[in-house]
């Protein structure tokens, strides 16, 4: 009887001392939290499905994709369109391996509203999901429950993917430079094509003119908008208008004297990084700045605006996000809250939050970032963590280099 007890509290001590390697807070009805339930989940949770570090996540609209450091994939969350390909419509709560994918490398992966994206270590581009607006690139409007090569770039190396809303985006690199290719829901002009009276998609890619033989080092894709950003640390945007300018399917490039060096695209707003401090853009509804902060940060002598003429003519204003005493070093953005990462391994979030998605334990909004608990053992420097936003949920894992 005494060995007997013995084994269950060893047991139970193992199971303490468990590394935990990811958090995941906020909706969760679809299984997006990764932790078994169906349920909303307003304080940081333990992800222990999570079989290793990663070196990055993708959340999508209920859907997140994990990219291990050996290049294997783990989806989890709504599956009823495809997106997590395993080969059926149906959703998963916890991670689970995409076998399909087992025989490759994958090296980058995007997660959008419905649909998924993979990129392999030798260029191809692989797609699954909900194809109704021709946002998996393959010449129909089809769905798919397993990931599919598409044959478009057979020729090409893809080196991105980035999946929005009802949209996707293809970077491509070669001997010529880097070219962006956009395919699927284009009315706002986010494929970077000017579509005709009556048309609203294309399912096939098309390249997307006016980034000037720049060299691009990353793309993003959310709502109805996409974002480029070149390696010499300038914003290119294009798509649905931000603050009342007006739609463009010609990437603007937008002239600021900050050098940026990350962006995060949400729904109705933006956020990009530089020298440490991030700044927003739009943010009309959930997580605007109020005056009453712009006045206390002119107060203490903070710039708060900084404003550009892009290369339309449309103003763009960017407003300095408050209440940061740390440097940040990574940014994030769901459909209508924020997250960053300090310097120190600081989480703090702001905007929405009507499913707890900023993790501070209610459902309230916050309109600057508030620090998130994370209950964990030891403490993290900023170069171990990255946090995730998809619609309405979180997630904040331990990455690998």
């Amino acid at each position: 009887m005494e060995i007997a007890e013995e084994a269950v509290e060893m047991a139970a001590a193992e199971e303490e001392e468990e590394e935990v390697y990811a958090w995941s807070w906020g909706a969760g009805t679809d299984g997006q939290l990764g932790t078994g339930t169906l349920e909303d989940r307003h304080i940081p949770q333990p992800l222990p499905h999570l079989p290793t570090a990663v070196s990055s996540v993708a959340c999508g609209g209920a859907h997140a994709v994990a990219l291990t450091g050996d290049g294997k994939v783990l989806t989890w969350g709504r599956g009823t369109h495809g997106q997590l390909g395993h080969g059926k419509f149906e959703s998963c709560c916890r991670p689970k391996p995409v076998k399909f994918l087992e025989s490759l490398t994958i090296s980058y992966v995007s997660a959008g509203w419905n649909h998924s994206g993979f990129v392999t270590d030798t260029g191809c581009l692989f797609m699954c999901g909900d194809g109704s607006f021709g946002q998996l690139g393959n010449g129909d409007n089809q769905s798919h429950g397993s990931p599919f090569k598409v044959l478009f770039f057979a020729s090409q190396h893809v080196k991105q993917v980035a999946c929005g809303m009802r949209h996707s985006l293809a970077l491509v690199t070669g001997s010529s430079g880097d070219m962006i290719y956009g395919f699927g829901f284009g009315r706002h002009g986010q494929i970077g094509k000017h579509l005709s009276v009556g048309q609203r998609s294309l399912n096939l890619p098309v390249a997307v003119q006016g980034f000037d033989d720049c060299k691009i080092v990353s793309m993003h894709a959310n709502g109805d908008h996409s974002a480029a950003l070149s390696a010499s640390g300038h914003l290119y945007i294009w798509g649905r208008r931000f603050s009342g300018n007006v739609d463009n399917h010609i990437p603007q490039i937008a002239p600021l004297s900050l050098r940026i060096s990350q962006v995060a695209l949400g729904w109705n707003h933006a956020l990009v990084m530089a020298d440490g401090f991030v700044y927003m853009l739009g943010g009309s509804r959930h997580g605007l700045l109020s005056k009453t902060q712009k006045v206390n940060l002119v107060e203490h002598g903070l710039p708060t605006l900084t404003s550009c003429t892009t290369s339309n003519g449309s103003l763009l204003t960017l407003e300095r996000v408050p209440c940061l005493d740390e440097k940040v070093v990574s940014i994030a953005a769901g459909a209508e809250h924020s997250a960053l990462v300090t310097e120190k391994g600081s989480v703090m979030t702001w905007g929405w939050g009507e499913h707890g998605q900023l993790g501070l334990g209610d459902t309230s909004d916050q309109t600057c970032p508030q620090k998130v608990k994370l209950d964990c053992n030891g403490s993290f420097l900023s170069t171990q963590i990255a946090i995730y936003c998809g619609s309405g949920f979180t997630i904040v894992a331990k990455v690998t280099e």
